[in-house]
């Protein structure tokens, strides 16, 4: 029986989201341990090495696939799965994740919801503006901006509550993070979430440590600071308003990124 036969679950370490919350700095962060896989990048099937899209794109291809894909190695090594669009999965598909990856470690990060809002439509205004410098672009409130709000799905990426019950139908022990945590000490967030996956800090060896500290420091995604209209970022503001506030009352969070972003419009 093969290696890819015998593994208990396909991804060991799954990350569901939100989609602009640093992510991809945990992900380049975590795969750091020596006990951690990341598939080979094969754009644009995977995006890059981080986000295997097994539901969203690629489930066609079948379970095959996505078992050899995320197959290490090294049978002591842990693989990762840093799909932000995996948080909005139905309850099938959920149901499906878990026969998969039955003992996965599910980790959820939450962001201000306006501010990771603007964060992802600068993102989407990048890809589209094919490199127009930043002064020349503004995101402005018209037609384009409601069907590109509704694209990004940028409501259904926010129903943190919704997307967390779901979820916790299936996997009872997901971990929460503030994003704004990981600002404020994202060496106390990193050592969550190594307890949380079973990852051992201790026994680094001096060149896995000099790595680690390399990539703790490094900031792997900076969104392009288009200007936004103020109509548009007020029409986000309202919104997105309720989704703040369920997620604080939920999880106990509280979120204050969003001032700094209405701020800014002053």
């Amino acid at each position: 029986m093969t290696l890819i036969q015998t593994r208990e679950n396909c991804a060991d370490i799954l990350c569901i989201g939100t989609q602009k919350a640093s992510t991809s700095w945990l992900h380049h962060v975590l795969n750091a341990h020596p006990r951690t896989h990341s598939f080979p990048s094969s754009e644009p099937v995977t995006s890059t090495n981080k986000e295997a899209h097994f539901w969203d794109w690629n489930h066609d291809r079948g379970v095959a696939w996505y078992r050899e894909l995320m197959t290490p190695d090294d049978p002591i090594k842990l693989s990762l799965d840093f799909t932000p669009e995996y948080s909005m999965l139905s309850e099938g598909q959920i149901a499906e994740c878990k026969d998969l990856n039955p003992t996965a470690r599910v980790i959820y990060v939450l962001r201000d919801p306006l501010a990771r809002a603007i964060s992802a439509l600068r993102m989407h205004t990048k890809w589209r503006s094919q490199g127009a410098r930043a002064e020349g672009v503004e995101i402005r409130y018209d037609q384009d901006f409601l069907e590109l709000v509704t694209r990004a799905r940028i409501v259904e990426m926010s129903a943190y509550v919704a997307n967390y019950v779901r979820w916790s139908k299936h996997y009872d022990d997901i971990l929460v993070l503030n994003y704004e945590d990981i600002l404020q000490d994202r060496h106390a967030v990193i050592a969550r979430i190594h307890a949380h996956c079973g990852l051992e800090t201790e026994a680094l060896s001096p060149d896995a440590q000099a790595e680690f500290d390399k990539r703790m420091e490094k900031r792997v995604w900076v969104s392009t600071r288009y200007n936004v209209q103020s109509e548009a970022l007020y029409f986000l503001h309202g919104l997105l308003w309720p989704k703040r506030q369920a997620a604080e009352r939920f999880f106990g969070l509280a979120f204050e990124e969003y001032l700094d972003v209405l701020a800014e419009d002053r």
